[in-house]
């Protein structure tokens, strides 16, 4: 088996962070979102991955290099423009041979991994195997419709008027047989060749389509509020540790995570929070679900449930809450302003704000 990782895309509902930035590569819990599912597939026993790549695929590989971080040997393969899922799958056609492979999307996070799902594959020999999980608002995903024996009988991509609340997860296992229905698709009303249309052929031509619902949690990491509440998942199992130096005038709390060459000065962090290497906290609070990354200065501030990204820095402000500040940027204070202020800061930002 193979695995396909789709990693191109432009993030838009991530801008600006995405401007500079690949979506990917956006860390939850000072780690990108991209490495968790590579873990993933290859604690799931898969070694040989495809990767789908667009206009950011320097940024990618430069970070996953040839996977053997990993376990893993990468092959990148470009995609000229996001024309969909299932036109990945086509441009990835010789390298996926006659092999069974893993579609996985790369900016999904998926708690306790795909490796149920994957030996389910292996075992049971579908022609697809697909995860479902109930959404609110099915309009925004691929829909799944499942028949009295819960079977899949039919599938269909962001319906306007969806025939179930069963969302499809960003994690797909095919055989072969999915080629020839790739090869028939014409594009949707999106301009894009759908996976849910190869799928929808396999069942046409009466092959068999599995299905999982998942319990467990799934989340796409699209926007800002999701990125969050990733980070505020993965933080709830971080071990506690201090490699950095905090002084003796400090208050650490609950599970934090302090990397080396970290200092901690005269601070309060209250975990489950990450504080990445050579980050400089003085004078502040860090309150729970916070990702500090790497050389990040918060001065004389408070900031909670945030992810703040490398270089960044924070001095003088009262109080930032829920918010996703980018690589490099500047939070500093300016007069009348209140003193709450959320935030979604791109690279090298520069902002002022009132203490």
């Amino acid at each position: 088996m193979k695995a396909l990782v789709l990693a191109g895309g432009s993030g838009t509902r991530l801008r600006p962070i995405t401007h500079t930035q690949a979506k990917q590569l956006v860390p939850v819990a000072n780690k990108p979102v991209l490495f968790y599912g590579l873990e993933a597939v290859a604690a799931a026993g898969v070694r040989e991955v495809g990767m789908v790549v667009g206009d950011t695929q320097a940024e990618i590989e430069a970070a996953v290099g040839d996977g053997s971080r990993f376990g893993l040997e990468v092959t990148y393969l470009r995609q000229a423009a996001p024309l969909g899922l299932a036109h990945a799958v086509l441009i990835a056609r010789d390298y996926l041979g006659e092999d069974d492979f893993v579609m996985y999307l790369g900016d999904n996070f998926i708690v306790g991994g795909i490796n149920d799902i994957v030996e389910t594959f292996r075992r049971e020999g579908p022609a697809a195997q697909i995860m479902l999980t109930k959404v609110g608002d099915p309009r925004q995903f691929g829909v799944a419709e499942l028949g009295p024996d819960g079977r899949v009988v039919g599938l269909e991509e962001k319906p306007r008027e969806p025939k179930s609340d069963l969302a499809l997860v960003g994690v797909y296992l095919f055989s072969p047989a999915v080629h020839a229905a790739v090869a028939e698709l014409k594009p949707s009303w999106r301009g894009e060749l759908e996976i849910t249309d190869a799928i929808q052929g396999l069942l046409d031509t009466g092959r068999r389509v599995d299905s999982t619902i998942i319990s467990g949690y799934w989340k796409d990491t699209g926007n800002v509020a999701d990125m969050l509440e990733v980070n505020r998942l993965v933080l709830e199992s971080v071990e506690p540790r201090e490699d950095g130096r905090v002084d003796a005038h400090s208050e650490i709390i609950g599970r934090v995570a302090i990397e080396a060459g970290a200092v901690v000065e005269r601070s309060r962090i209250v975990g489950p929070a990450v504080i990445g290497r050579d980050a400089l906290i003085r004078d502040s609070y860090v309150g729970p679900f916070t990702s500090i990354a790497d050389g990040c200065q918060v001065a004389d501030s408070e900031i909670e449930y945030s992810i703040v990204l490398k270089g960044a820095s924070i001095r003088g402000v009262g109080r930032i809450e829920a918010s996703l500040i980018g690589r490099g940027a500047e939070v500093t204070p300016a007069p009348r302003v209140p003193r709450a202020h959320r935030l979604i800061l791109g690279d090298e930002s520069r902002v002022q704000i009132s203490s």
